[in-house]
C-alpha cells in the first residue's frame, strides 16, 4: 500500500510571507509614491496661474509701494528715497480728495445698477419666451471694450445727437450738453456705467437663482404664493451671499472708476476720479512716486472698505431644501 505524504506546512519557511510589495527605483512602495503625485496633481495645474499672477500683480504692487517711498518721476534712472513725504502730501492737500466725491454718483447707479439685474434675473428665471434672446441682449454690453464703449456714447450724448433726437421724439425740445454740463455730466457718465455692468450683475444672479431646487417653486404655488411672495421669501433669502458681493463689488469698483469718464471727458468738467487724478500725476506731471503713493492709498482704502462691509455683513451658509 502506498502512503501520500503530505507536504509540510510548518517551520521557518512558512513564517515568510508570501510576496513582497513590489517598489519603485527609489525604495518607495507604488502606493505611496501613487499617494505623492495624487497630493502634487493639485500644484502642477496652479503653477501656471499662480506665476502669472506672481508676475503680473504681486510683483507690481511690490514695485508700486517702493516707489511710493521715492521722488521718481517715472524717466530718470535714477530716483531718491524721500520717506514718507508722498503720503504726507496727500494728506495735507483735501482737494486731491475731493474728487472721491464723483464716486458718489457711480455709487447711486452701482445701487441701481444691482436693483435692475436682479428684477431682470428674477423675470429671466421663470419660464418666458425668448428668455435666452434676451440674456444675450443684457449680457451683451459687459462684452464691448470700455474704449469702444466711450467712443459710442460720445456721439449718444453729443449736443442734438442720438439721446436729443430721441427726446424730441416724445416732445422734449432742445439741445442739452450731457457731457459739457457739469450737472448733468456725471449722471450721464454714471448712466453708462450701469447700461455697460449691469449684464454682469444679472448672469451672477441668475445663476444663484437657477441653483434653488424647484420643489420650492411648486411649494410656494401650492400654498397660493405669487411671483413677488416667492421672490420675498425664497429668491431673495437664497441668494443673499450674491447680493453681498456685488455690493462690495459696487462700493469698490464705484471708487476705482476709470475708463469710461477718461475717454469721454478726460476728467473735464468735474468729472474727474481719483483713479484719473492719478495717471494724471504720473503720466502729465510726471510724479511717479507721488501717483504711487496716491494708488497705494486707494488700495488700501478698498481693502478697508471690504473688510467693514464683511465685518458688518458677515457671509451666511444658505440651506436650501
Amino acid at each position: 500500500m502506498t502512503v501520500a505524504h503530505k507536504p509540510r506546512t510548518g517551520g521557518r519557511d512558512a513564517d515568510r510571507p508570501s510576496a513582497l510589495p513590489p517598489e519603485s527605483a527609489h525604495g518607495l512602495p507604488r502606493a505611496g509614491r501613487r499617494r505623492t503625485i495624487t497630493a502634487l496633481t493639485p500644484w502642477l495645474f496652479l503653477a501656471a496661474p499662480l506665476a502669472l499672477l506672481l508676475m503680473f500683480t504681486f510683483l507690481p504692487v511690490a514695485d508700486m509701494i517702493g516707489y511710493s517711498f521715492t521722488d521718481w518721476d517715472g524717466i530718470s534712472p535714477s530716483r531718491s528715497f524721500v520717506g514718507g513725504e508722498n503720503y504726507t502730501d496727500l494728506v495735507t492737500r483735501p482737494a486731491r480728495f475731493e474728487v472721491f466725491l464723483v464716486s458718489g454718483f457711480y455709487l447711486v447707479a452701482s445701487f441701481l445698477q444691482i436693483a435692475i439685474a436682479l428684477y431682470f434675473a428674477t423675470v429671466l428665471s421663470f419660464n418666458t419666451r425668448f428668455r435666452n434672446l434676451f440674456k444675450g441682449l443684457l449680457f451683451f454690453p459687459y462684452l464691448i471694450n470700455g474704449v469702444a464703449v466711450g467712443f459710442v456714447f460720445l456721439y449718444f450724448f453729443q449736443p442734438d445727437g442720438t439721446l436729443d433726437t430721441l427726446l424730441r421724439l416724445v416732445g422734449a425740445e432742445g439741445e442739452h450738453l450731457w457731457l459739457g454740463n457739469p450737472d448733468l455730466a456725471n449722471p450721464s457718465l454714471a448712466g453708462v456705467s450701469v447700461w455697460r455692468f449691469m449684464g454682469l450683475n444679472m448672469v451672477l444672479f441668475l445663476g444663484a437663482i437657477q441653483s434653488i431646487p424647484p420643489h420650492l417653486y411648486e411649494a410656494a404655488e401650492l400654498d397660493g404664493a405669487n411671483r413677488w411672495q416667492q421672490f420675498r421669501h425664497i429668491i431673495a433669502p437664497s441668494i443673499k451671499p450674491i447680493i453681498s458681493l456685488s455690493f462690495i463689488l459696487a462700493v469698490s469698483g464705484s471708487l476705482a472708476v476709470f475708463e469710461i469718464p477718461y475717454i469721454m471727458t478726460g476728467g473735464a468738467n468735474g468729472t474727474e476720479t481719483f483713479v484719473i487724478q492719478t495717471v494724471k500725476l504720473a503720466f502729465q506731471f510726471d510724479k511717479v512716486g507721488l501717483a504711487s503713493a496716491s494708488a497705494v492709498v486707494l488700495l488700501l482704502l478698498i481693502l478697508l472698505i471690504t473688510w467693514v462691509q464683511r465685518r458688518l455683513f458677515p457671509e451666511e451658509r444658505v440651506e436650501l431644501s
